[in-house]
């Protein structure tokens, strides 16, 4: 009775553990709330210096933030592995918060980077990998839906932070945005971190029975080790560059795009990215969730040619409203998919007892996307003048992606 009774607390408590690491994913999500940092910082960096510094020359900040994540999501991977998950979401919360606040007094760009870049990008890797990985232990029987819901919320803070941050830039200044913002992260992060429990090993929800060990079935559990031993690691990772290149490509220029490519205002391009932010976010909840029921590899399947679908929409938009919308919410319901699905479909693969170095070092194929996607689409835009090249290489990507995703099955096949 007393194991049975133990189950079904652990069982409700999980929960909690779902949304207080929710709440800490949308801090770390902040991170993407660059673009709304990037141009007044610029003009405030001019009137200290006397440069003549652009949002485009301050780019390098968010290149080294989105860079360094996989850094710490690997080495806080085995300290979580190792103590378990609250000193490294503390610690996290430190450097997060921290990195704004040293943001807040940067009289150059050097100290930008080495706050929002090195700082906070290094803490958003600590805290959005544990948080994850920890989160997927929890939840072995719906490890897709809550991969989904977990990375959801990070991509929600694309959403929901802007415009705190922009109202806070007009009325204090961005300098003193970035003292604010900070301060709140380090209290939230930090006070959060100590409600934060480790998985149980071999936890077994109550009411679910896992999966019996057979020759079709067999244990998977590996370490970093073993998993970069396996041959379907790299066809995993490969799967995730391509997928995560169109929308990391499209998140860096989106505003940008709309204002170009059918004359909005910059007030309508900022509900672009908006409507960018929320599909991505749908994405990850709606393929966590559907990834459960018809698996992970199908499901990724759809969501690439989905991403197809929305690639040749942006293509042949030509100043169509609603071509470009249905383009942008294609393209970003993709993305989502591929965030929510992959922290299921890692433990699925190589076992949930090392997932948090695992992920970590998938996520590698996230980084690699972040620094080619944004980077490949500006030099393709300076040589012709036009996006359209950066769509129709994305689209190759994909469809590289779903032969990819044929690689996989038939290597799964051969396993079993």
């Amino acid at each position: 009775m007393n194991k049975e009774a133990t189950a079904e607390e652990l069982t409700k408590k999980r929960w909690l553990m779902v949304i207080i690491s929710g709440l800490m994913n949308i801090c770390a999500g902040s991170l993407y709330t660059w673009s709304v940092f990037s141009s007044p910082m610029a003009e405030y960096l001019n009137q200290r210096t006397g440069l003549a510094l652009t949002a485009g020359s301050l780019a390098i900040v968010f290149t080294v933030a989105n860079s360094v994540g996989p850094i710490t999501m690997i080495s806080g991977g085995f300290i979580n592995d190792k103590l378990g998950p609250k000193w490294v979401l503390f610690l996290g919360g430190l450097l997060f918060g921290g990195g704004f606040l040293l943001s807040g007094f940067a009289v150059n760009t050097p100290m930008l980077i080495a706050g929002f870049g090195v700082c906070s990008g290094l803490a958003m890797g600590m805290i959005y990998g544990c948080s994850v990985s920890n989160a997927v232990k929890w939840f072995p029987d719906r490890r897709g839906m809550i991969g989904g819901i977990m990375t959801a919320t990070y991509g929600l803070s694309s959403v929901i932070v802007p415009p705190i941050a922009n109202s806070m830039i007009q009325s204090l200044g961005v300098t003193a945005a970035f003292k604010i913002l900070g301060a709140i992260f380090v209290l939230v992060l930090c006070v959060g971190s100590f409600f934060i429990t480790p998985c149980p090993p071999n936890f077994v929800p109550a009411g679910w029975t896992p999966p019996a060990v057979t020759k079709s079935n067999p244990s998977n559990e590996k370490n970093w080790s073993g998993m970069l031993h396996t041959p379907v690691f790299y066809v995993m990772l490969a799967i995730l560059v391509c997928g995560a290149f169109s929308g990391l490509m499209l998140i860096s220029q989106a505003s940008n795009m709309a204002q170009q490519m059918v004359g909005m205002t910059a007030e309508a391009a900022a509900i672009v990215v908006s409507v960018l932010a929320l599909f991505n976010v749908a994405g990850r909840v709606v393929s966590g969730w559907l990834s459960d029921k018809i698996g992970r590899i199908r499901t990724l399947e759809i969501a690439f040619l989905i991403a197809v679908a929305g690639l040749a929409m942006l293509l042949l938009s030509n100043g169509n409203v609603a071509l470009f919308y249905g383009g942008i919410s294609f393209v970003g319901f993709c993305f989502g998919s591929l965030m929510g699905i992959y922290p299921g479909f890692t433990a699925d693969r190589f076992g949930q007892k090392h997932n948090s170095v695992n992920y970590g070092i998938m996520f590698i194929g996230f980084a690699l996307a972040g620094l080619f996607g944004p980077m490949s689409m500006n030099l393709m835009y300076q040589k012709s003048g036009s996006y359209q090249p950066a769509f129709i290489a994305s689209m190759v990507l994909a469809v590289i992606g779903i032969l990819l995703a044929q690689v996989y099955k038939m290597m799964s096949k051969k396993k079993s």
